[in-house]
């Protein structure tokens, strides 16, 4: 099993980035060389995606998690960092966060939550969409057309590797579908032991309701929240200059 891990170097405290599901660290080294004034950055390819095992044995969220504390105590040994994730990531940082406080300084979480997800077709359906991919693609252009310019989809586009049949992404539907499922059981009594401080970042337009948003604070009141206007679940990409900021408010405290 190999995990895949970029460090952007950088001075000051260690910052370490967890993309969301079907995506990648590609899309995290803008946020990551926005931090390098102040932060060395690390991220990481979670398992079954980017440059990651692409089909691991086990998706468990302990798997995700034993992968983030084993880079860890690997790459910054008796350090302890701040945890950045987006999505799925948000949710492996806020397990790895609770199951290793003494790792973790400060925990951000964007378009992240611990309450699940109740709709049992909902991982089916996501790894119908990445199934129904007609891969591989000739090329970008013919990527493009079928995947749409939205921020998401240029950022797939983007992280497409080149194979001598076309182009593929670099994740497998049926991963995806196994791994989301497990993000979809709740987590709440992760979410309410947990020690560490923490930012919970919405976008305006993401995901979650505001009955959602909501009841993750009331579980939690300690946490922090942050809402940004207009972004979507993918604010990272589309409200980049108020996600930065944000990001970089707390992470300066």
């Amino acid at each position: 099993m190999e995990v895949a891990v970029t460090d952007r170097g950088g001075d000051g405290p260690v910052v370490v980035l967890l993309h969301g599901l079907a995506g990648s660290s590609r899309e995290l080294l803008p946020t990551a060389d926005a931090l390098a004034d102040s932060f060395r950055t690390v991220l990481i390819d979670q398992r079954g995606h980017g440059n990651s095992t692409r089909r691991p044995v086990d998706v468990s969220r302990e798997a995700f998690v034993g992968d983030v504390v084993g880079v860890l105590e690997e790459v910054v040994p008796g350090e302890r960092v701040r945890l950045v994730g987006q999505s799925m990531g948000a949710h492996t940082a806020m397990l790895t966060a609770a199951a290793r406080p003494d790792l973790v300084d400060q925990l951000v979480m964007l378009e992240g939550n611990a309450g699940g997800d109740e709709r049992p077709d909902g991982a089916r359906k996501i790894g119908k969409y990445f199934a129904s991919w007609p891969v591989p693609f000739a090329d970008e252009a013919s990527a493009r057309s079928y995947l749409g310019d939205g921020v998401l989809a240029v950022a797939w586009v983007n992280d497409l590797e080149r194979t001598p049949g076309g182009l593929r992404p670099r994740f497998d539907a049926d991963v995806m579908e196994a791994t989301i499922a497990a993000v979809q059981a709740d987590r709440w009594a992760e979410w309410e032991g947990l020690a560490v401080p923490t930012l919970a970042v919405f976008a305006q337009n993401g995901m979650f309701t505001g009955a959602q948003k909501d009841e993750l604070i009331r579980r939690r009141p300690g946490t922090r929240r942050a809402d940004i206007a207009g972004g979507s679940h993918d604010a990272h990409l589309d409200a980049f200059d108020r996600w930065i900021e944000v990001l970089r408010g707390y992470l300066n405290e």
